[in-house]
């Protein structure tokens, strides 16, 4: 801490008096200036003490109390007066005015020259500078240790913690709270989602200021809150929040600082070992969709603790073009893989470039924290869309490979975000068609037959849907209609010449029913 007032008083070898503004003298002391000016205001930056023999001041109490109030609206946090001079003694109106604004005065008496209270208040400055930059060497090292033990980041947390004396807590890049410390402090933590979700959303280094207390914390809790997003890239691959009971000194900042390195080194690993980990795991997942599980579980028994479990699930996600669409798939699949790292679910992951675009694939327990992480960061993102297969053996990964690329193709076209291989196979064929598509062959198709409703006799549009749907029942057609089943065979005739197509093959029925259904409201 900087010296104060207070300690300064305290030193018997300078002999000052305090005079007013005593409930004030815990004001920290940033430097110490020597000024006869009258208005020495220009040459203040706020936190001085300034002293004076108040050679211009005169004894004019209009002049003193105006001196006073231009140094308390400066900043300065005390005033000394050295009397032997040109005061034998303390102005009353002087004393008067500083208790007024409520400014320390302290009477310098003539024996105790300037210099010495300068050399006490830079003393001090240095001793504090001193002691800042020990704590911070000695935090390092401890802080250094905790990251390379066994558990790096929890053990780190938990030393910033007690260095700070408050509370610290370590979110994952997608936002959830992986480690905090004390253990009181988890409730505190899991306030702050909604500030680490905003950071999650800005490009990495960024942090936040909650000045007073954290969101939602009672008065009596009050908190100083700094979070901080790590990452070396402008993806955050984590965040770190602490909170103490009274603002971040200098030198606990240099700590903060010291961890949010290290956490951000150990989250962050190297780059090399990163990507050579994201190629083996690709290498593993096209060796299963191939049919070579056997030989797969051999190679990643030893280097991912295995493949996953039981029943599995393949995904597929795609985007559009474009170095935000890859950001928006790399992050999914940073979410799953988090997801299932804290719960200790294996998955494997393979980020590639598809003809249409990038896409992520995954292979993941079905319904375990990686496949919902999935399903609800997908939810997240405009313009992301997956698909998703049946469940399925390890055995049979390469037919739900196909399964999810079919749903992921559905998904695309329909513009939805997840669809299911269950919703591909059930139900009617036309919503999983693209909707452009179907009105430009609905269009092209039934043209020539609406333009002869427009201008002659006989409705064939509805004729050709009573027909259809009546499987080519003349009889039952006709009654639909309320015509005789001779006008009816005369209309599908007519039918027949205007679109040039026989009414006798199969694929022209399907294709106009296909055709009216999609022109239906």
């Amino acid at each position: 801490m900087p010296p104060t007032l207070a300690s300064v008083v305290r030193n018997t070898a300078l002999h000052l008096t305090v005079l007013a503004g005593a409930d004030h003298l815990e004001r920290p002391v940033r430097w110490v200036h020597t000024s006869e000016l009258d208005d020495p205001t220009p040459f203040l930056e706020g936190g001085e003490l300034l002293l004076t023999t108040g050679i211009k001041l005169g004894k004019s109490a209009s002049r003193l109390q105006a001196y006073v109030h231009r140094l308390a609206d400066a900043g300065v946090v005390g005033l000394g007066l050295g009397v032997g001079l040109s005061h034998t003694e303390v102005p009353q109106a002087l004393v008067d005015a500083a208790a007024q604004r409520g400014l320390p005065l302290l009477r310098v008496p003539e024996a105790t020259p300037f210099i010495a209270i300068s050399k006490t208040v830079s003393a001090a400055l240095a001793a504090e500078q001193y002691e800042a930059v020990t704590t911070s060497f000695e935090a390092q090292e401890e802080l250094t240790r905790a990251a390379l033990g066994k558990d790096g980041t929890t053990a780190i947390v938990r030393r910033l913690a007690a260095r700070l004396g408050g509370w610290a807590a370590l979110y994952d890049g997608s936002g959830a709270l992986s480690a905090v410390a004390p253990d009181w402090a988890a409730r505190r933590a899991g306030r702050l989602a909604a500030e680490v979700d905003r950071l999650r959303r800005r490009p990495a280094p960024s942090s936040a200021a909650l000045q007073g207390r954290s969101p939602g914390i009672d008065t009596a809790d009050e908190d100083y809150v700094v979070v901080q997003s790590l990452g070396a890239d402008r993806r955050p691959r984590g965040f770190l929040a602490v909170g103490t009971e009274d603002r971040i000194t200098p030198t606990e900042r240099y700590v903060l600082n010291a961890a949010v390195a290290l956490l951000t080194l150990t989250l962050e690993r190297s780059r090399e070992l990163r990507q050579a980990e994201e190629r083996m795991g690709a290498a593993l997942l096209h060796m299963v969709l191939a049919g070579e599980v056997a030989t797969a579980r051999q190679v990643s028994a030893g280097l991912f603790g295995g493949l996953p479990e039981g029943t599995a699930r393949v995904l597929v996600a795609g985007a559009g073009a474009g170095p935000e669409a890859a950001e928006a798939l790399s992050e999914l699949g940073d979410r799953a893989e988090q997801a299932g790292g804290r719960v200790g679910e294996r998955l494997l992951v393979s980020r590639e470039d598809g003809p249409h675009g990038p896409r992520l694939l995954v292979l993941a327990v079905d319904n375990g924290a990686a496949h919902r992480a999935c399903l609800g960061a997908v939810e997240e993102h405009e313009g992301l869309a997956l698909g998703v297969s049946a469940p399925a053996a390890l055995e049979e990964a390469g037919a739900a490979y196909a399964q999810a690329e079919r749903a992921l193709a559905v998904a695309l076209r329909g513009g939805r975000r997840a669809v299911d291989h269950e919703e591909v196979g059930a139900g009617s064929l036309l919503p999983l068609l693209g909707e452009e598509a179907v009105t430009a062959f609905a269009e092209g198709l039934l043209r020539p037959l609406r333009e002869h409703d427009r201008t002659a006799r006989g409705d064939l549009v509805a004729s050709l849907r009573a027909w259809l749907s009546r499987h080519g029942q003349w009889d039952a057609a006709a009654a639909d209609l309320g015509v005789h089943r001779h006008t009816l065979r005369y209309r599908m005739r007519r039918v027949e010449e205007l679109l040039g197509r026989s009414l006798d093959d199969t694929d022209v029925r399907m294709e106009l029913w296909l055709a009216l259904r999609a022109g239906e409201d």
